[in-house]
């Protein structure tokens, strides 16, 4: 099984950390994002992995190949010149997944670096390959200042984003505001259909191809633990959680 990490961001929110690293190497209960990240995927059975890197790129590539890869056959998809931003970024990196026509409609997971959670991968997994949607997407019933919308059958029809009205892109009598957890799981078949270029959202894509009818379905994930820290205080109070499980 084939996955991407996304690790390109500036970290921006992270500072004055990611003043001299890369987001992916900030730690956290003595591990690295991109360590605790690659061990979860390894534990699902992921074995080949792409990830993409920007900022301090160069210190991402060293410390990947003084671990070994942490025994993953890993690939490191660049963005020097320009951050692609998460759709920019997966097309850039879509090779990596078509590189095998063996493996047919075979899916991987895409992974944000910054994201902590105990979702279960093989359950999700599991989901995507009974709906066969082109991606499944992992929400949650929390508070957050952009939603997406789904119908009564997990169904994308919309987001929403604070301070502005909801957006549609089906119709549908019932909506379900539900907040994005950062991990998907995608059909390689959805990378064919990627026709924009440049910079841009992963998920301008999905709201463009559920408009086409293309079904983008939501796996709820209200039963486990999710974590961003990608913020200087949501990445204190995961170290302090850390370090209170060892006691």
């Amino acid at each position: 099984m084939k996955a991407m990490i996304l690790a390109a961001g500036l970290g921006t929110r992270l500072r004055p950390l990611t003043d001299s690293r890369p987001k992916a190497l900030v730690e956290v209960g003595g591990r690295t994002l991109l360590e605790i990240t690659l061990a979860r995927l390894r534990e699902f059975g992921v074995r080949d992995v792409i990830i993409n890197v920007h900022h301090f790129s160069h210190l991402v590539t060293d410390y990947l190949k003084a671990n070994g890869n942490f025994g993953l056959r890993i690939e490191v998809s660049r963005e020097d010149d320009l951050l692609l931003d998460t759709g920019g970024g997966l097309k850039k990196a879509a090779w990596f997944f078509l590189e095998n026509s063996d493996s047919g409609d075979e899916p991987f997971i895409l992974h944000n670096v910054d994201v902590i959670t105990d979702i279960d991968l093989s359950r999700m997994l599991e989901f995507n390959r009974q709906r066969k949607p082109s991606a499944t997407l992992a929400v949650q019933k929390r508070e957050s200042s952009r939603q997406l919308l789904f119908d009564d059958g997990m169904s994308l029809c919309g987001r929403r984003i604070r301070g502005q009205p909801d957006e549609f892109v089906c119709p549908t009598t019932t909506v379900h505001p539900l907040a994005f957890s950062g991990i998907h799981v995608i059909s390689p078949r959805l990378l064919r259909m990627i026709t924009e270029d440049g910079v841009f959202s992963i998920i301008d894509v999905y709201l463009r191809l559920a408009a086409a009818g293309k079904s983008i379905l939501g796996f709820t994930a209200d039963e486990y633990s999710w974590r961003d820290v990608g913020r200087l205080e949501d990445l204190k109070q995961a170290n302090e959680d850390a370090v209170a499980k060892l006691r």
